[in-house]
């Protein structure tokens, strides 16, 4: 057995060819959702369903969200209304007093369906409505992403981080934002002063989460602030860490990163935007996996390798060095 932390797109290009090294039978995904929202009152929970699509094969590896040639007319229809009644166009946030009203899962994240700023297909949008129709039938999270799973017959074993609402917020010179405003509606421009996790303070990991990271953990080269850092915010998360084995790929080649805000938000938050930041982000990671291009010396066994996830072979050769790192520290992959 092992387990994948997963959030954003550098975990899912990894598990996309990790089958050959990992049994899918024998892996399980732990997913972020930090970054989840409520639009028009459905719950979309953007990593989770990453993974979803990836392993039910409907992905849109293009862009690495949502369903592969998936056809918008509601989207495009919320759009047009919104101009034609002289509706601004999104983010448009619900009033303060709606934001913890009702729904828990939903609080702290909730957006108006006018003019949706976020592009939603629509077999993307049944999954939502479904999702939100079982949670308000009294279902968790887990066991609504278990249902999901086994309709997209997913061989993972998909967990969300917890079945309680944390929400990642920006906080800016122009204010605090969700991070879906800042990176989807205003395209990560603008500076980051500090990043927070609300609702983490009373999230707990679930049973399921905890089990799974019972076994060696692989944490992915997703962003280590809005991908992973809401994983480990919640409790229980941080300390089963500490207590497995942990290999960890990373998302920079020295101070280059691959792709995303990850060295804007590190820089944010106090990190150093570097391969050696993201080793200090990852206190509990017993080993690393880096680029063979990356010289960053680490006080932690490192196995290195070509990093780029262009391909599912790609990301094979990444998995197998992720193996050869578990078996450095003791861990069978």
């Amino acid at each position: 057995m092992v387990t994948f932390l997963s959030g954003g797109t550098g975990t899912p290009k990894l598990l996309a060819g990790a089958g050959p090294v990992f049994d899918p039978g024998e892996t399980a995904v732990v997913a972020n959702t930090g970054d989840d929202v409520e639009i028009a009152g459905h719950l979309v929970c953007p990593d989770l369903d990453t993974v979803l699509f990836l392993g039910g094969d409907v992905l849109d590896r293009e862009t690495w969200w949502g369903i592969d040639d998936d056809g918008g007319e509601t989207h495009a229809r919320l759009g047009e209304l919104a101009e034609a009644a002289g509706l601004e166009a999104g983010p448009r946030y619900l009033p303060a007093e709606a934001q913890t009203d009702g729904r828990e899962l939903a609080r702290w994240r909730r957006f108006s369906g006018v003019a949706e700023f976020m592009y939603i297909g629509d077999r993307d949008r049944a999954v939502h409505i479904t999702r939100t129709g079982l949670l308000d039938e009294g279902h968790t999270l887990t066991e609504v992403t278990r249902t999901l799973a086994d309709a997209y017959g997913l061989e993972w074993d998909l967990l969300p981080m917890s079945d309680d609402p944390v929400a990642t917020l920006v906080n800016t010179p122009e204010g605090e934002m969700h991070f879906q405003e800042f990176w989807v509606a205003r395209d990560g421009e603008p500076t980051v002063e500090d990043v927070e996790f609300r609702g983490s303070e009373g999230a707990q990991a679930t049973d399921a989460v905890l089990e799974a990271l019972s076994q060696p953990v692989v944490v992915g080269p997703s962003n280590p602030v809005t991908s992973v850092g809401p994983l480990l915010a919640v409790d229980g998360i941080p300390e089963a860490l500490a207590e497995t084995t942990v290999v960890a790929v990373s998302p920079f080649i020295e101070d280059t990163v691959f792709s995303g805000p990850a060295a804007d938000l590190m820089e944010g938050v106090g990190y150093d935007p570097s391969t050696a930041g993201v080793a200090e982000a990852y206190p509990f990671a017993d080993a690393f996996v880096l680029d063979e291009a990356d010289g960053t010396d680490l006080d932690r066994p490192v196995v290195r390798t070509d990093t780029t996830l262009d391909t599912e072979g790609d990301a094979t050769r990444v998995a197998r060095a992720v193996e050869d790192a578990l078996a450095a520290v003791g861990a069978g992959g």
